[in-house]
């Protein structure tokens, strides 16, 4: 009996009971309805006493599937007189896909030899939402097309295509003489040049776009549509990804898929393709500051991802193999 009172007591040391009202676990939406690309905060708070150490697991790339996260957590701590504190993590999250989603209750725990106790918070709901770009009234009566009245033609609008015609066979006879003249002479062929590797060329439009000042203007939408072209073509000279042709997240799967791995520069190019897309398709206006970090993140992850000179191969190893990271 002796020997089961002192068992007893030493599990007590070891893990102290801790009920639900030493610990509370809350998490909250700014708002439970937004729009595809609206940016709002998620947060967890917890309340504890000062002295228990809590592990929080932090969230990555996604909150749940089709929510992203686009920074975070910001951790804040607030003391009380009372010995307890209050943390609070905060995330950016977004959402370009509509639907209503449950966002899965958020969660700290205590690890010890004997076991984990968690505290849960409750579900979120959040609906995304569509831009409505349809008129509110539909219920105006449609009427048939009215057929087009044939006009009968005049003589100014027959002349222009009879200059086009007189055009078109001067332009044929003067092609049918530059072809014999360049049959006659006996030129030696140009030697191909080898183009400019895909580093320079991104370096070199770049600072083109940094000359255009066009953010400056007020042409925002304009500039990131510039900052990505030079991103994506980057990346299909470098990489052989046919960036010009897919979506954001097409994208970052065809660069895994060709063997990038999801570093630091992955994460960069994630964000500026991301924010670019905000700015083009959800009408957000970035800051100053904003547009300059999107700039100097584009130029270095090119500075972080092209061929150094030691790792240069030659031509035909590259015809045949293939770029990659």
């Amino acid at each position: 009996m002796r020997k089961d009172l002192v068992y007893i007591f030493i599990l007590l040391c070891l893990f102290p009971e801790i009920n639900g009202q030493d610990v509370s676990v809350t998490s909250r939406l700014d708002t439970s309805r937004i729009y595809i690309g609206d940016q709002i905060f998620y947060t967890i708070s917890i309340d504890q006493p000062a002295d228990l150490s809590l592990d929080i697991k932090p969230l990555k790339d996604t909150l749940i599937r089709n929510i992203e996260i686009l920074s975070g957590p910001s951790q804040d701590t607030i003391a009380s007189a009372s010995g307890r504190i209050k943390v609070e993590n905060k995330y950016l999250i977004t959402s370009f896909d509509s639907g209503y989603y449950r966002i899965p209750p958020a969660y700290a725990e205590i690890r010890s030899e004997n076991g984990i106790k968690r505290f849960y918070s409750d579900y979120n709901p959040l609906e995304v939402m569509r831009i409505r770009i349809t008129p509110p009234d539909t219920t105006e009566k449609i009427f048939d097309i009215i057929k087009p009245y044939r006009a009968p033609l005049t003589a100014s609008e027959v002349l222009p295509w009879v200059l086009l015609a007189a055009l078109a066979a001067a332009a044929v006879w003067g092609i049918i003489l530059l072809s014999r003249k360049l049959k006659r002479s006996k030129k030696e062929p140009e030697k191909e040049i080898n183009p400019d590797p895909a580093h320079v060329i991104a370096f070199r439009e770049l600072e083109r776009l940094k000359q255009e000042e066009l953010w400056q203007k007020g042409e925002v939408k304009k500039y990131y549509s510039r900052l990505t072209e030079i991103l994506r073509q980057y990346l299909e000279n470098r990489y052989g990804v046919n960036s010009l042709e897919m979506t954001t997240s097409e994208t970052l799967d065809a660069l895994v898929s060709s063997g990038f791995r999801k570093d630091e520069s992955y994460s960069v190019l994630k964000s500026v393709l991301s924010n670019a897309d905000l700015v083009k398709f959800a009408k957000y206006k970035p800051e100053s500051t904003e547009n300059e970090s999107n700039f100097d993140n584009s130029w270095r992850f090119v500075e972080n991802t092209m061929i150094k000179p030691e790792e240069a191969i030659p031509d035909t190893e590259i015809n045949s193999k293939g770029g990659g990271q």
